[in-house]
C-alpha cells in the first residue's frame, strides 16, 4: 500500500476524478479459434470498473508522467508562429492512447480468451509495447505483469498511470542504444531501460547536442544528453518489428526460437529493403511520421534558451484515422482529457494522400472490350498498408456510360465496411485472392496480409497465425520481392505476378461496354485500418464487455474508408 500513496501522492483533483461511465473488465473463456458460453473470469469478480483519468504527473523511481514534461515542452513554436507544443501534439496520436486503444484491447480480451492457458504470454507480450511504464517498472519491482482483473488497467492497479499514459516520453526518452537496436534481439519490444535503483538520476535521450542541463535535471530528476539513435529508424524498430510465437491445433506451442516465430508487423524491415534506407532518397521513420519544422525554443523554459532548427514535431502521425474518430466520440467513456482529434485526423489524411498514387498506363477499346491498366504506386518507405494484418487498400473501379449508368463497378463499400465481391467479407473462412487482371464485378484487388494457422487455414487469431497465405500489400521502392528474408516475403499469387514487385503493382481491367462512347471511368484508391473480416470475427466474442463495448463505438463510428487517391478520366 505504501507504494500505492507514493505514487498518488501529487494527485491533482482536476486531473483525477471519476466519472460517471464505467469501463468493463475482460472476462470470459473459450480455447482456441471458437468461442463458448462457459464464462472464465480474468482475474476480477467484478463486471465493471469505473472509469479514472489517470494522473499524467504521476513520477516513480524509473518513469515520470506526460503531464510532467508538459510543464516546460508544451507552449512551444516555430518560426511561422504555428504551435508545435509536445505534450499536446503526442496526446491525440495513437502512442498516447496506446493503452485506451479500444480495437486493442477488445482484441488482447478475445486472444485471452479463446486461449486462457497463454494468458501470462500474452499480457507480457501486449503490455511490452502499449503500456511500456508500466510493464517495465512492474518488472523492475518483481511485480505481476497483467492487463485485465486486477492488472494494469484496473484503476487500483499500483501501475494504472504508468499504463494508461500508454507510449509517453520518459519511456522513448530512456531507451537506450545498446547494440541490439536493429537486430532480432531487439525486436518485439526488447528495448532496453537501464535500471539504476532509486535515488540515481535518469537520462533522458535527445536528437540535439550541448542541451542545457540544469533545470531539467534540477525539476525532474533527468538529465537530458544528446543521442543520435533517437532520430534514426532503428529506434523504432524494438516495437514496429514485433514477431510472436504461435500455438497448434493441440494448443502447444509451435513456434521453437524467435526466429521462427510470426512477423505480424516487420515495418523497420520493409523499409531497409526499400530505397529509403540509404543514398540520396534516404528518408527515416521520423521524416515522415515527425516532420521537422525549424526555430522552436525546445522547452518554454528557461526563456534564454536558443531557438533549434530540424526540429521532430510529437504528432506521431499515422493513417489509422477510424481509431481517431472513435476515441474522439468516446472520449468520456475512454478516459480521453485530450482534444485536438479533428487536426490529429487531418494529419493522418494528409499522410494518407501523400502515400501513393494511381495511373492510368494504358488505354484501348476494341470490338466493344474496354481495356484499361492502372498502375498504382507506393510512395512511403514501407510496404503499403503496413503493420497489424487488420489493415487493407482496395481499389473501387467504376465505369458509367455518358448518362451515367454504371456499366462496370468493382470494390464498392458497403455502410458496415464490407466490401461488395470481397470473398473474405462474406465467407469467413476464404480471402479475396490477388488480381494481376479483372474481368468480373465480385473480383476486386485487395492489397493486404492475411494470416494462416499451422493448418494452412485462415485465421484472425494471431495466437494461431504462423504464416501469410496472401501478402500482396505494395512494397516501397527498391524492394525486391525476389531478394528479400521470409518475414517480409510476397506471399501467394502476387509472387508470380511480374507486374508486381518494387514500388508498385500493375492490375488490367477488361470489361465489355458494348456501344457506349464514351465512357468515363471513375477510380479510387481507399484504405481500411479495420478489415471488415477482422471486426467480424473478433465480434464472435461479444459476450466479452471488451469487444461488446467496442463493437457498440464501432457501430456508431463515422469512418470506415478512406480515399488515398483518386482519378477521373473520359475515355473513346
Amino acid at each position: 500500500m505504501h507504494t500505492i500513496n507514493r505514487l498518488r501522492a501529487n494527485q491533482n483533483p482536476a486531473i483525477i476524478s471519476i466519472l460517471t461511465i464505467f469501463l468493463l473488465a475482460a472476462c470470459g473463456g473459450s480455447s482456441d479459434e471458437s468461442s463458448s458460453d462457459t464464462d472464465v473470469t480474468n482475474g476480477s469478480d467484478e463486471a465493471a470498473l469505473p472509469v479514472v483519468v489517470n494522473d499524467a504527473g504521476f513520477r516513480s523511481t524509473h518513469f515520470s508522467g506526460s503531464a510532467v514534461c508538459a510543464e516546460c515542452h508544451n507552449g512551444l513554436t516555430d518560426t511561422a508562429g504555428g504551435d508545435v507544443s509536445i505534450e499536446s501534439d503526442w496526446s491525440t496520436s495513437m502512442m498516447a492512447n496506446a493503452a485506451r486503444d479500444p480495437f486493442w484491447r477488445a482484441k488482447v480480451a478475445s486472444e485471452i480468451e479463446r486461449n486462457p492457458q497463454y494468458r501470462e504470454l500474452l499480457d507480457d507480450k501486449c503490455s511490452r509495447c502499449h503500456t511500456p511504464m508500466a510493464n517495465v517498472e512492474a518488472g523492475f519491482e518483481g511485480s505481476k505483469i497483467e492487463l485485465f482483473g486486477n492488472g494494469f488497467l484496473n484503476p487500483q492497479n499500483v501501475y494504472y498511470d504508468h499504463a494508461i499514459d500508454g507510449v509517453s516520453c520518459t519511456v522513448c526518452h530512456q531507451i537506450e542504444d545498446n547494440g541490439m537496436l536493429g537486430t532480432l534481439a531487439g525486436f518485439s519490444g526488447q528495448f532496453s531501460i537501464v535500471d539504476l535503483g532509486t535515488s540515481a538520476e535518469r537520462t533522458a535521450f535527445g536528437q540535439y547536442a550541448n542541451p542545457v542541463v540544469s533545470p531539467m535535471l534540477v525539476n525532474t530528476n533527468f538529465r537530458p544528453t544528446h543521442a543520435s539513435h533517437v532520430a534514426e529508424s532503428v529506434f523504432c524498430s524494438t516495437c514496429h518489428n514485433l514477431k510472436t510465437p504461435f500455438i497448434d491445433s493441440s494448443g502447444a506451442i509451435a513456434s521453437t526460437t524467435p526466429d521462427t516465430e510470426f512477423p505480424e508487423q516487420m515495418v523497420y524491415s520493409e523499409w531497409e529493403n526499400s530505397s529509403f534506407a540509404s543514398g540520396p532518397t534516404a528518408q527515416s521513420c521520423q521524416d515522415c511520421h515527425m516532420p521537422a519544422t525549424d526555430g522552436v525554443k525546445i522547452s518554454a523554459r528557461p526563456r534564454s534558451l536558443d531557438s533549434r532548427d530540424d526540429f521532430a514535431r510529437h504528432s506521431l502521425v499515422g493513417a489509422n484515422t477510424t481509431m481517431l474518430d472513435l476515441m474522439s466520440r468516446n472520449r468520456a467513456e475512454l478516459g480521453i482529457t485530450a482534444t485536438g482529434f479533428d487536426t490529429a485526423i487531418e494529419r493522418s489524411r494528409a499522410l494518407l494522400n501523400s502515400a501513393a498514387y494511381i495511373e492510368i498506363a494504358n488505354q484501348s477499346l476494341v470490338n466493344n472490350e474496354l481495356v484499361v491498366q492502372l498502375r498504382i504506386n507506393n510512395r512511403s518507405g514501407h510496404k503499403i498498408p503496413t503493420s497489424y494484418p487488420s489493415r487493407r487498400m482496395y481499389l473501387h473501379f467504376v465505369v458509367r456510360d455518358d448518362a451515367d449508368h454504371v456499366l462496370f463497378e468493382s470494390g464498392r463499400t458497403r455502410a458496415d465496411g464490407s466490401i461488395e465481391g470481397v470473398n473474405a467479407d462474406t465467407d469467413p473462412s476464404s480471402y479475396e485472392p490477388h488480381h494481376d487482371e479483372i474481368t468480373r464485378p465480385e473480383q476486386v484487388q485487395v492489397y493486404e496480409s492475411i494470416m494462416s494457422n499451422t493448418d494452412s487455414e485462415l485465421t484472425y487469431t494471431l495466437l494461431r497465425a504462423a504464416f501469410y497465405l496472401k501478402d500482396n500489400r505494395i512494397p516501397p521502392l527498391g524492394f525486391d520481392k525476389n531478394g528479400v528474408g521470409s518475414d517480409i516475403r510476397v506471399a501467394g499469387l502476387a509472387m508470380n505476378d511480374d507486374n508486381f514487385n518494387s514500388g508498385s503493382d500493375l492490375v488490367t481491367y477488361r470489361i465489355d461496354v458494348g456501344a457506349a462512347r464514351p465512357v468515363k471511368l471513375s477510380v479510387e484508391l481507399k484504405y481500411q485500418s479495420l478489415a471488415y473480416g477482422f471486426v467480424r470475427d473478433l465480434f464472435r466474442d461479444n459476450h466479452n464487455p471488451e469487444v461488446a463495448k467496442f463493437e457498440s463505438q464501432y457501430d456508431s463510428a463515422g469512418i470506415r474508408a478512406e480515399i488515398i487517391d483518386s482519378i477521373q478520366a473520359t475515355l473513346f
